[in-house]
């Protein structure tokens, strides 16, 4: 089983284990590609003036941006999955998990970086900020990562399915699945709403932790409480489960 989620907006600062190194990163033999969006990155960071640093991180506050403007190679890291703190995040509830269900998420949960491309739940980040679909200068990430983890990802998922996708949209910039899948939609009153999407791609994450779920006929047999399967629709390698939000 390998789920892919989305990263959010927001993260936790500061962190107790040590900067970026080889060990930090799943897929090691792709250790360089990422060094080269990282310093792509970096550079700009520390070379820009405020006012494309305020288009490249989306926020207009001076003291926070002075928050992000670190060398990314010096900063200590954090948990992938604890960096970010979105609504996904928090109803996940990482922390607050028991151990098997936090170690189910550490080996089966490859989150889509807007910097560092895929990576993988345990794997060591430092505070960064990156506003969604942003350029680093005629720095293009979701290119840069399709074109040179496409084909490891793909080898990996083809050995660690089943694939249940849990991104939004955007991320299939990053990687497109090129084999059978299960994807997720979540409607309010018979329409589809943003905040209650990913706060419930955090809950259905949390509940496969916590069951340990590793094949298709365990997902679509979960009873989620607020969740109500409406229709499942199979259009050429994806399947996707319709839930109606009933609370």
């Amino acid at each position: 089983m390998t789920i892919l989620f989305a990263p959010s907006e927001g993260k936790r600062p500061g962190g107790d284990l040590p900067p970026l190194d080889e060990g930090a990163f799943c897929f090691p033999e792709l250790y360089e590609k990422r060094i080269e969006a990282i310093d792509r990155y970096n550079t700009f960071v520390q070379m820009a003036d405020l006012q494309n640093l305020q288009k490249l991180f989306g926020i207009k506050e001076e003291k926070l941006i002075e928050r992000y403007r670190t060398d990314m190679f010096a900063a200590p890291t954090m948990k992938a999955v604890e960096r970010y703190d979105g609504v996904a995040y928090d109803h996940l509830s990482y922390a607050e998990l028991p151990q098997q269900a936090q170690q189910y998420i550490d080996e089966h949960l490859i989150i889509f970086s807007n910097l560092f491309g895929p990576v993988c739940a345990k794997d060591r980040l430092p505070d960064y900020k990156l506003k969604q679909a942003e350029r680093i200068g005629d720095f293009i990430p979701e290119k840069f990562y399709n074109h040179h983890f496409g084909r490891k990802l793909t080898e990996y998922l083809e050995e660690n399915g089943p694939i249940v996708d849990l991104r939004a949209g955007f991320y299939e910039k990053f990687y497109k699945i090129p084999m059978p899948h299960v994807t997720m939609k979540f409607l309010k009153n018979g329409k589809a709403v943003s905040h209650w999407a990913k706060a419930y791609r955090g809950i259905v994450l949390k509940e496969m932790a916590k069951h340990a779920i590793m094949d298709e006929e365990r997902l679509m047999a979960m009873d989620i409480e607020g969740l109500s399967i409406k229709e499942i629709r199979q259009m050429h390698n994806k399947k996707e489960i319709i839930y109606e939000i009933t609370i």
